[in-house]
């Protein structure tokens, strides 16, 4: 019947959560790697308030490397 375990259900969600948030950090400066601390319980919170309210690098001129740094001249 039932077992426990991720299974394919628990991987499509794990993907359905972590894609999104993979391309808005790489859109908004952030290593895209940081997108994986929204599969941890309770640190998901705290990084979506991260997200929320932080100063972003593209938005301040230093961008990290999954970001465009704006062109300056």
């Amino acid at each position: 019947m039932f077992h426990s375990g991720f299974g394919l259900w628990g991987i499509i969600v794990m993907v359905i959560a972590v894609v999104p948030f993979w391309r808005l950090c790489a859109r908004v400066g952030f290593s895209p790697w940081l997108s994986l601390l929204i599969l941890v319980p309770l640190v998901n919170i705290a990084f979506i308030y991260f997200l929320a309210f932080s100063e972003w690098p593209t938005r301040s001129g230093t961008a990290a490397a999954g970001g465009a740094a704006p062109a300056t001249g």
